[in-house]
């Protein structure tokens, strides 16, 4: 069938998606995108939603995903970190999960001292509320701690 000089391509599961590899795999095209697979195909062939199909082709070819060219907004300047004057008044806090319960306790939680990276490991439950885990305190409350699981 014909539409506007074009051939139109009927719906057919094997036959779009093997127009769109030929287009895609040509020296001209090869892994060049959407809007140029888009332009090259819609040269001589037409069928509805076409881009839409040539979309979801190149999302689908891996070549294509790792050549893309990323376009986000930068992170900006780092900043520099506070020189600490007393330790053990910034912590970072983490726990280590999903261990084989030993005397009633299922998990390590792990107390870093920013200062002179002094460790500790306090074994505890999964479970653990934030009440009781302030309820350990070694050299006193911190002024700041600094965690990745949401307590």
């Amino acid at each position: 069938m014909w539409k506007e000089s074009k051939v139109y391509v009927l719906k057919n599961k094997e036959l779009r998606p093997e127009i769109i590899w030929l287009y895609h795999n040509v020296l001209i095209a090869r892994h060049g995108g959407k809007w140029k697979m888009t332009k090259l195909i819609t040269r001589n062939y037409w069928w509805p939603e076409v881009m839409r199909d040539v979309e979801r082709y190149v999302k689908g070819c891996d070549m294509c995903q790792r050549m893309k060219n990323r376009i986000e907004v930068l992170a900006g300047k780092l900043k520099l970190s506070e020189v600490l004057k007393k330790p053990w008044t910034c912590l970072i806090v983490d726990f280590i999960t999903k261990l084989l319960v030993v005397a009633g306790k299922d998990a390590i939680l792990v107390v870093c001292n920013r200062l002179s990276k002094i460790m500790y490991f306090v074994t505890t439950i999964e479970e653990i509320s934030a009440e009781g885990l302030f309820r350990w305190k070694l050299y006193g409350l911190p002024e700041s701690i600094v965690s990745d699981r949401r307590l």
